[in-house]
């Protein structure tokens, strides 16, 4: 059974995101994964403070809520990540995580010293987004860090699933079409992680609401 966690990053407990992979958790779910779902506002997470007391252990030092999805980190075999855009960026709550996961990069390569440039990922996540704009660059900059991200965590970005035009909480409910794509591709990813294999995500990131 893959075990997975589901990482909601939006500052609203209804958003349109959090809709969004709710839904994909229930596929995901449906598939047989095991999914632990991580409400980043209700945790008390700072932002990293670059002290780099986790070059002795790979740990962060910094003693918060943190601490408390560690050990999740360590052992999932997938993740799904979801976060709204803010001036074409994630959100300060997923920033905050995704920096607090600077000291598996330490370790994965200064303390274990794999090799730059060597792309072996042994897990698999997938990225939920949604924004209000209809900008053709309006998810580049949020892929590419959470691709890095994932990469200091030994995992491939293995989708992106991206909504253009959707702002007002619930909008997304509003679309059954998008939320059944979610839902789709928290199946494939589980999926995926159990069999190496089955459904397949597209060979670029699938988006909706380009018009």
């Amino acid at each position: 059974m893959a075990e997975i966690a589901a990482v909601y990053g939006s500052p609203r407990r209804k958003g349109n995101t959090t809709n969004l992979l709710k839904h994909a958790v229930e596929g995901a779910r449906d598939a047989g994964a095991d999914v632990t779902e991580i409400v980043l506002r209700d945790l008390k997470i700072s932002p990293c403070l670059e002290i780099y007391g986790c070059k002795q252990t790979g740990r962060c030092v910094i003693k918060d809520d943190f601490r408390q999805i560690e050990p999740l980190l360590d052992r999932m075999d997938g993740m799904m990540l979801a976060s709204p855009i803010f001036f074409y960026a994630v959100s300060a709550h997923t920033k905050a995580f995704m920096d607090r996961c600077n000291a598996f990069w330490v370790k994965k390569y200064w303390i274990d010293k794999k090799p730059f440039g060597k792309k072996t990922y042994p897990r698999k996540g997938l990225f939920v987004s949604v924004g209000s704009t209809g900008g053709k660059r309006l998810f580049d900059g949020a892929i590419l860090s959470v691709r890095y991200f994932m990469d200091a965590l030994d995992m491939e970005l293995w989708q992106s699933l991206v909504f253009r035009h959707i702002e007002s909480e619930g909008d997304i409910l509003e679309h059954p079409d998008m939320l059944k794509d979610a839902y789709d591709a928290g199946m494939a990813l589980a999926r995926e992680l159990s069999n190496g294999g089955g459904l397949q995500p597209p060979a670029v990131e699938l988006t909706k609401k380009e018009s």
